[in-house]
């Protein structure tokens, strides 16, 4: 079992950052791959960006390309979404996402391949 909680959501101004953090409990965080997903209002849920247990392979949306940068820090269980360069069309809850991998690259933009859920955190972008 692994429980996720997201921090660092807010309200920023348009062309700012925000940097997410998700803290995962458990021992065996090592093994997960994670991922981030976000939800708008109205909207469905739809995937940002996953990285793969080892930390080496990382997989974004095109509409996060360039601008968020997604991290883990297994000897803390955390993992960080950086995000800048934040447009309004970001707005929407940021929900963080655990899924146990068999191998060490992989990982999935698909919100069926996760295991476990944050309760999400908003993220606020102000024109």
């Amino acid at each position: 079992q692994v429980h996720l909680v997201e921090s660092g959501g807010g309200l920023v101004q348009a062309g700012g950052s925000l940097r997410l953090s998700c803290s995962a409990s458990g021992r065996t965080f090592s093994r997960y791959a994670m991922g981030w997903f976000r939800q708008a209002p109205g909207k469905e849920r739809e995937f940002v960006a996953a990285i793969s247990r080892s930390g080496g392979n990382t997989h974004y949306a095109d509409f996060v390309k360039g601008r968020f940068t997604l991290s883990r820090d297994d000897a803390k269980n955390m993992v960080f979404l950086q995000m800048n360069s934040l447009k309004p069309e970001d707005t929407a809850v940021y929900y963080c996402t655990a899924r146990f991998a068999v191998t060490t690259s992989s990982y999935s933009s698909s919100q069926n391949d996760y295991d476990y859920w944050g309760q999400g955190t908003q993220v606020t972008v102000s024109s």
